[in-house]
């Protein structure tokens, strides 16, 4: 794949556009983020990734296109289990409902420079160390194996655990207050400047996102191993998830079989990864999965996923476990 540093500018350039713009027209004055809003924002960030996606068959090929939609529909999946932490961030730190969009637009913005530091890294090792891909194919059954076993959502003292560590390295060091004061991360109070709860909370959901792209990023390059695709993948799925925060979480709940399937993703792409490396420095005869085969797979088992929670819900809402926090603060 031939990607100039030109395509690399504008893509890159469009994406701090779509940010600028999001905090100009979406989020420019404090604002309860409604089901009708977030399901059209929703629509929007999903359309647009397709006609990335759609776009690359002329560009590039479709071979490139396929791995794009592969690797979205998987990173966006995976995306679900941080929106599980999301809500227990926002609720431990008693945001405001009205600042919780900020609150995730900021923090979606440091995840997505920490996760691409991470592709960067990622894709040294693996143009240097081809082998790497048995290591993260193992890295990922295991990872599969984990989900499989846990069969729930990530638990609220691990998530608290991680944030109170950010947290506690921050206020040891600057002056605080606990009082939200509007969108300000930093604010004047008594005559000098501290920091307020806005700053640590979107602190806490960029590096704590950090801790579950160890899992989707490798479960990408499993996919693809192009560099630019990752990237817009990631970049992709985390500003469509913003708005998948408000859509979903009364739906969360339903969703009990999820890990289930994302763990079976998890465990194909680790079985990829490790026929591919096989294929690669072993034995070209060994045989490996195609994109499209991928794709339809990944596609196949959200779909059964999504229908066998809902409807052994419907037969027994009991199963059903209570949301971590409330979204409406």
């Amino acid at each position: 794949m031939i990607v100039t540093d030109w395509i690399w500018a504008i893509t890159i350039g469009g994406f701090v556009l779509v940010i600028v713009a999001d905090l100009l027209l979406v989020d420019s004055r404090p604002h309860v983020f409604g089901t009708r809003e977030a399901t059209k924002w929703v629509l929007i960030y999903v359309g647009a990734a397709v006609l990335f996606g759609i776009s690359l068959i002329f560009w590039q090929s479709p071979q490139y296109a396929g791995e794009f939609f592969a690797g979205y529909l998987t990173e966006y999946s995976l995306s679900v289990d941080n929106l599980f932490v999301f809500v227990v961030l926002i609720a431990s730190f008693a945001v405001p409902k009205e600042l919780q969009h900020r609150v995730l637009l900021i923090g979606v913005v440091i995840a997505l420079i920490l996760r691409t530091g991470l592709i960067v890294v990622g894709a040294a090792i693996i143009n240097q160390f081809l082998w790497v891909f048995f290591i993260f194919g193992a890295f990922l059954l295991w990872t599969a194996w984990k989900v499989w076993r846990s069969g729930d959502v990530p638990e609220e003292s691990e998530v608290e655990s991680a944030e109170n560590a950010v947290v506690r390295f921050i206020k040891k060091r600057v002056p605080s207050t606990d009082e939200y004061i509007g969108h300000k991360l930093v604010a004047r109070v008594g005559g000098r400047r501290v920091v307020t709860p806005m700053l640590f909370v979107v602190i806490a959901i960029g590096t704590t996102d950090l801790l579950f792209a160890l899992d989707s990023i490798p479960a990408v390059f499993g996919l693809t191993q192009e560099v630019y695709i990752v990237f817009t993948v990631n970049a992709f799925a985390l500003m469509g998830l913003r708005q998948l925060y408000f859509l979903l979480y009364g739906l969360l709940d339903q969703l009990i079989y999820l890990n289930r399937g994302l763990a079976i993703i998890l465990g194909f792409i680790g079985i990829k990864l490790v026929l591919e490396a096989a294929h690669t420095t072993i034995d070209e005869s060994i045989p490996t999965f195609g994109t499209l085969f991928s794709l339809v797979f990944i596609v196949l088992v959200l779909a059964i996923t999504a229908l066998w929670s809902i409807w052994a819900v419907r037969r027994n809402p009991e199963l059903a476990p209570s949301p971590p926090g409330d979204i409406n603060g």
